[in-house]
């Protein structure tokens, strides 16, 4: 049996489909930071083959792309420390894709919730890419052998379906090859939500751009925003169990909480009593302290797009010297004739 030990390694990813928000960042950006101040080795990702499983106007998508990665950058992401790619200038992850799709089953991927939402009822005119992206998730995470994975609520069946990948190519193949990624869902913020509805996420999609706060926003409009947050007539709570059926002001305290680096019980020994009058003006002032810094970065980077492209470059050179043995070494296991040098 061929055995493989593995490196703590992180990936994670986030397509490039525009509008950076506030969920971009507690949700993901912020946390692939934390990670990067642990010294453990973190690859970061603009997943653009994931984009194009619904049509993209190309133009955008390369500024998206190069968004992307101003605002990994912006958000604190150093790309000597952390490698930062976008998807399609590493082959590899799309070679692992075909592998992958060859071995995980399609009752697997019909069950995927995300596929069930996205296509509804027009499932027969959603495209391949769209039913079968879990499968090249899944090669994006294993082609480095990443043992964790940052990620939203949202993509944790994806994750299980990562490890099932994983455990029938090593049971299929009698090998130790690929490991069990750790889905790592953490933070008090991994899922922001809407400005104006609590119960929805926060989404570049929402017809209201008040919903969110944009990474983009300079300091007016963000503090405006959050001042025309929704909420409730109560004052806060002394304790998280008095959030429970508020989701409006569960979310507020959960991004206070997640952008001051506190749990929510730390906030609301402060905060309990206060009406919203006095918190939100609290929560602006921290919300534009985190973020015009953010907002200032990512625009002077995309004023030198050439530098964001030569990040990219480097980062795809560093990447492939991961993951070209890892696919060769896949090729070999499942019988693949491959190269000899002459």
């Amino acid at each position: 049996m061929t055995e493989t030990t593995f490196t703590p390694r992180v990936f994670s990813g986030i397509q490039p489909s525009g509008n950076l928000h506030l969920g971009n960042y507690l949700g993901a950006l912020k946390r692939f930071v934390d990670w990067q101040a642990k010294d453990v080795e973190s690859i970061y990702c603009m997943v653009d083959l994931h984009a194009i499983t619904v049509w993209q106007d190309p133009a955008d998508l390369k500024k998206s792309t190069r968004e992307l990665c101003a605002g990994f950058i912006a958000a604190g992401l150093d790309p000597e420390k952390s490698i930062l790619i976008n998807q399609s200038q590493v082959p590899e992850h799309a070679q692992l894709a075909w592998v992958f799709n060859c071995v995980a089953r399609m009752g697997w991927m019909q069950r995927m919730t995300q596929w069930k939402d996205k296509a509804g009822k027009n499932a027969q005119n959603a495209s391949l890419g769209l039913f079968a992206y879990p499968a090249l998730m899944a090669a994006d995470i294993l082609v480095y052998h990443a043992t964790h994975v940052p990620v939203g609520e949202d993509q944790k069946q994806h994750l299980e379906l990562t490890r099932d990948i994983a455990i029938k190519f090593n049971h299929d193949y009698g090998v130790n090859f690929f490991p069990e990624t750790e889905p790592v869902i953490e933070g008090a913020a991994t899922r922001v939500m809407s400005l104006r509805d609590g119960s929805k996420k926060m989404s570049k999609s929402d017809p209201s751009d008040a919903s969110r706060i944009n990474l983009t926003d300079d300091a007016d409009a963000i503090a405006k925003k959050i001042r025309k947050a929704k909420t409730d007539p109560e004052a806060l709570p002394s304790e998280a169990k008095g959030l429970e059926e508020r989701p409006e002001a569960r979310n507020l305290v959960n991004i206070y909480a997640a952008m001051a680096e506190m749990s929510v019980d730390q906030v609301l020994a402060e905060v309990g009593g206060k009406q919203f009058s006095e918190f939100k003006p609290m929560l602006a002032d921290l919300a534009v302290a985190k973020m015009s810094p953010i907002t200032t970065e990512m625009a002077r980077l995309m004023e030198h797009q050439d530098e964001i492209d030569k990040i990219l470059a480097r980062g795809s050179e560093r990447a492939r010297a991961i993951t070209a043995p890892i696919l060769s070494q896949t090729y070999d296991i499942i019988g693949m004739v491959r190269p000899v040098e002459v």
